[in-house]
């Protein structure tokens, strides 16, 4: 496949304007369609990004045949659907986190992609940065000894919007799914298993989605996390990874551009890589790589992962009392 690959994008809300100019960059891609359930906003965007199909219904674009691959940035509550009936007419799929509303969701997703073997992604941008590369190296190569210890925050103050996504239950909204993701993903990324026990503790607002919460995690062995979200408080948002030897800290790990290596409280290693574009582009370079070779899932963010990962988030709104009416 040497050609450019032709992505289509299904909505057309402020992560999909984030992914288009994050594909802007790549010089293999080509936006080739965009659909929203507004024939007007479609319009908008591809104007915005000079592409050339624009879709008043998602069904358009999916069926469309010059559409090589579909990125799914609708509210949460819509991935599921928007993913089975991409796979379902054979379209490879970049779904935004959180992966599923839950994990019988995510599952229904997953189960439908392999039994037709389609390429099929969560869209976690953070494993993708050079950084985040350079920090599993780190781990890898045993630099700060056998990790005991986990420290990570996202935090984001956004005014209370009932009808926007963010405070909306109906819409699976909250800081847990939305920004309190990114610190369990790394959790899962940085000891590479599922917490054996987990404690929690919520806020849960007017509108009835958690506004902040706080977690630790178990493991076996004697390690730990400690995770925390919120989305009416701005937070350093920073990671901290400690073993038997020394720490490892990623300032703004979800995005990160630089990360440091500390024994005795110095720094003994630094990786500074300045982000290309947005950042967005990372997570596409891989897509695109895989299509390439015909491979159906990724290596660094594997689907087994990913529902494991859900199945984690399922719990934490057990101990919370936190329920979406997509829960069954």
């Amino acid at each position: 496949m040497n050609k450019k690959i032709n992505w289509g994008i299904i909505g057309t809300g402020n992560i999909a304007h984030q992914f288009a100019e994050g594909l802007s960059i790549l010089p293999d891609v080509n936006i080739a369609g965009v659909a929203s359930r507004s024939e007007e906003r479609a319009k908008e965007f591809a104007d915005c990004f000079n592409i050339q199909h624009s879709y008043s219904s998602y069904q358009e674009l999916v069926l469309a045949q010059e559409i090589d691959v579909i990125y799914i940035a609708t509210p949460h509550t819509y991935h599921k659907d928007n993913t089975i009936m991409c796979l379902k007419a054979g379209k490879p799929v970049l779904c935004e986190k959180p992966f599923a509303v839950n994990l019988a969701e995510a599952e229904e997703m997953v189960s439908l992609a392999r039994s037709k073997n389609i390429f099929l992604m969560e869209a976690m941008w953070t494993r993708y940065f050079l950084v985040m590369e350079k920090v599993r190296e780190w781990l890898a190569e045993g630099l700060i000894g056998e990790v005991k210890w986990l420290e990570a925050d996202f935090g984001i103050n956004k005014p209370v919007k009932p009808s926007g996504r963010l405070y909306n239950l109906e819409l699976g909204g909250g800081a847990l799914l939305d920004v309190g993701i990114y610190p369990v993903s790394l959790a899962s990324m940085v000891f590479g298993r599922q917490p054996s026990s987990i404690k929690a503790a919520a806020e849960i607002g007017e509108t009835g989605v958690d506004e902040q919460t706080a977690v630790i995690f178990k493991y076996k062995q004697g390690k730990m996390a400690q995770l925390s979200c919120a989305i009416r408080t701005k937070t350093r948002e920073e990671a901290c990874i400690t073993g038997t030897r020394g720490y490892i800290v990623i300032p703004e790990f979800h995005s990160p551009s630089s990360a440091r290596v500390y024994r005795e409280g110095k720094v003994i290693k630094e990786f500074e890589q300045p982000l290309e574009g947005n950042g967005l582009n990372y997570e596409a370079v891989e897509v695109n790589k895989y299509l390439r070779s015909g491979k159906k899932e990724s290596a660094v963010m594997p689907l087994k992962e990913s529902l494991d990962v859900m199945e984690t988030l399922d719990k934490i709104r057990d101990k919370i009392n936190l329920r979406y009416p997509a829960d069954k």
